[in-house]
């Protein structure tokens, strides 16, 4: 009977790397030296080779495009020559002493490709294999061990993520690595069958928050081509400053209104255990990117000085105004209401309400094919004396935990709004005061979010 594995020394970080720091020959190196940099650093999780400039293709979409070419019963070699070439340039450009392996895990994933799609399965098993080939190249390089994602990440048969299990197989097989450091590609498992399944898009983001829980890692650092978070869309306003801290609330709110962040499924398993985020540019490694935690003390990183986090936002909302006479009087208004919604199957974003009015806010999404018949129904369920729908609404979230201990926050965001021109249609405020979220027409959508943010950072 063998001895037990040595305990996880500590500290520990997992560092995920994503498809555009792992592109190239190049850019696998950096990611290669900023491992070596911090013996901290020991296990890894690589995405799949991403764009390599905007004309290219991810690899991940290549070996999609793959498995529906073989569904068709077609050849799939010239489709899969990409993929061949792709990696063999990468292993070449690596100056790895020994890829002979590479020419036959490429035969053997084009045949398996193959055999899968003739076999009516989907394309997880295609899909998985860019982070497969990268990890396994990685971790030559790095010379750590490799260990399968399909070994340790382990779905249930109903396809959703047997954590217990998953974190008790990380954490097994890597105490039994030598020196606790080893190289997990991300974005796939597999079920009870041993069938390969993935995670959706992105899901590089999930397999390293679940590896860090497992593994307790003092830090989970997800490195890719920006140097943090930004306050705000860099696309409506110029060269926006960077987020240094935040915490997962934040991180939420401003994920929930639009921002381009992590992988909403990716926050909890670090959340649950209070492993702090840290993300951080592979192209800029010393600079100091955003850190993510559950709640900053008096002397976190959060030197900024500014009463907001961040400023995010969606477009394309519809509000149906509802007023009657006495509504607050009428015992069980607001459940008849929501019940037409749930009926139809439509979620809503916010719900404003005064004395005799109530309107609800929806994403045109959700009213596809639906409006005419849920205002019908409205009007047979609830009586009221007029229904209004006013479409082209777009919302804008001002989020910040420090927000409600700072006065005249309200009236600094409306008079900044008022002093651009914006109109505003709706104003919310969530009852944990994170957060002011206001409607305005879609078309001032972009002059609200400027102006919000030359108010509060200038």
């Amino acid at each position: 009977m063998g001895s037990a594995s040595p305990p996880l020394s500590s500290p520990l970080k997992v560092c995920k790397f994503g498809g555009t720091s792992l592109a190239d020959a190049a850019q696998i190196a950096k990611a290669a030296a900023i491992v070596r940099d911090d013996p901290t650093r020991r296990v890894v999780v690589p995405s799949a080779p991403g764009k390599r400039d905007s004309v290219d293709a991810k690899i991940t979409d290549r070996l999609y495009q793959c498995h529906s070419t073989a569904a068709l019963g077609d050849s799939i070699d010239r489709v899969f020559q990409p993929v061949r070439d792709r990696f063999t340039q990468i292993a070449g450009g690596l100056g790895l002493a020994d890829t002979h392996w590479l020419d036959a895990a490429l035969d053997d994933i084009q045949e398996t490709i193959t055999d899968e799609a003739a076999a009516g399965r989907d394309a997880d098993y295609a899909a998985s294999r860019g982070e497969y080939l990268n990890g396994r190249l990685l971790a030559a390089l790095l010379d750590r061990p490799f260990i399968d994602a399909a070994d340790v990440v382990r779905f249930t048969g109903a396809g959703r993520l047997d954590a217990d299990a998953t974190y008790a197989a990380v954490k097994q097989a890597v105490e039994a690595t030598p020196g606790q450091a080893a190289v997990i590609p991300g974005f796939y498992g597999s079920d009870p069958d041993g069938q390969i399944k993935t995670f959706s898009r992105g899901g590089s983001d999930i397999t390293g928050a679940i590896v860090a829980r497992a593994l307790h890692a003092a830090v989970y650092e997800n490195w890719t081509d920006v140097s943090g978070l930004l306050m705000t869309d860099p696309r409506i306003v110029d060269a926006p400053a960077t987020i240094a801290l935040l915490t997962y609330r934040e991180l939420r709110e401003l994920s929930y209104m639009g921002a381009t962040v992590l992988h909403p499924e990716a926050v909890f398993p670090v959340r649950e255990a209070g492993i702090p985020v840290h993300i951080r540019n592979t192209n800029a490694p010393h600079d100091d990117g955003t850190v993510i935690v559950a709640s900053p003390d008096a002397s976190s990183r959060n030197a900024s000085g500014l009463p907001i986090t961040g400023i995010a936002g969606r477009k394309d909302f519809t509000v149906i105004a509802l007023e009657k006479a006495l509504m607050n009087n009428e015992v069980g208004y607001g459940e008849k209401v929501l019940g037409v919604l749930r009926r139809a199957n439509i979620s809503f974003e916010h719900m404003p309400s005064g004395i005799d009015t109530m309107s609800l806010v929806v994403a045109d999404t959700e009213l596809e094919g639906k409006l005419d018949d849920v205002v019908e129904d409205l009007k047979r369920e609830v009586e009221p004396d007029t229904i209004e729908v006013d479409p082209d609404l777009a919302l804008v979230a001002t989020v910040g935990r420090n927000m409600k201990t700072q006065p005249g926050m309200a009236a600094r965001l409306f008079g900044a709004l008022g002093q651009a021109g914006v109109n505003i249609r709706m104003i919310d405020q969530g009852s944990s005061e994170l957060n002011i979220i206001v409607g305005v027409n879609a078309d001032d959508f972009e002059a609200a979010v400027r102006a919000i943010y030359k108010a509060f950072v200038g």
